[in-house]
């Protein structure tokens, strides 16, 4: 098995007409998921996984990715403001290489800045609690990274 790190442009060539897209927000301490529809209109926050070890984080997404029937992966890449890559984006693609032999998928990356400060902002407007943000932001940062994802996929030419 191979996971295959591809341009959006790229996977929008190769991917069925249908199925779904996994998005992914790969923090220190969890793995906020998110996943869309089969037509790939609309992005839902799915769950946040606790990070624990590397294969056993791995067992939990494959276990999402085989129950959700998951196309692809689109992964929240943390550039600086700059757009340069600090070292949470080499965290991210290191991760990404690990489990390169470990899912046949493609995988593609989507710039995620100020994704946690845009859904933390939508939450403290609608005036969740602290301790409740904390439980949804990982997962609600997913879903806005692959709503970016596929909002720009949509204009993309499709196979």
């Amino acid at each position: 098995m191979a996971l295959h790190l591809t341009s959006l442009e790229t996977l929008a060539a190769t991917l069925p007409a249908k199925g779904r897209l996994m998005g992914l927000d790969l923090g220190t301490k969890t793995i906020g998921l998110a996943i869309s529809d089969v037509e790939r209109r609309l992005a839902s926050p799915l769950l946040t996984i606790r990070r624990r070890k590397f294969t056993l984080d791995v067992e939990d997404l494959k276990a999402h990715i085989s129950r959700h029937d998951i196309r692809a992966l689109v992964f929240g890449m943390p550039l600086n403001m700059d757009g340069s890559s600090g070292p949470r984006a080499q965290a991210t693609r290191g991760f990404i290489h690990n489990l390169a032999p470990l899912i046949d998928l493609p995988v593609t990356t989507w710039d995620e800045r100020l994704s946690t400060a845009a859904v933390t902002r939508d939450l403290i407007e609608q005036d969740v609690s602290r301790a409740r943000r904390a439980e949804l932001v990982d997962k609600l940062a997913a879903a806005y990274i692959l709503q970016g994802a596929l909002d720009r996929l949509a204009c993309l030419p499709q196979n």
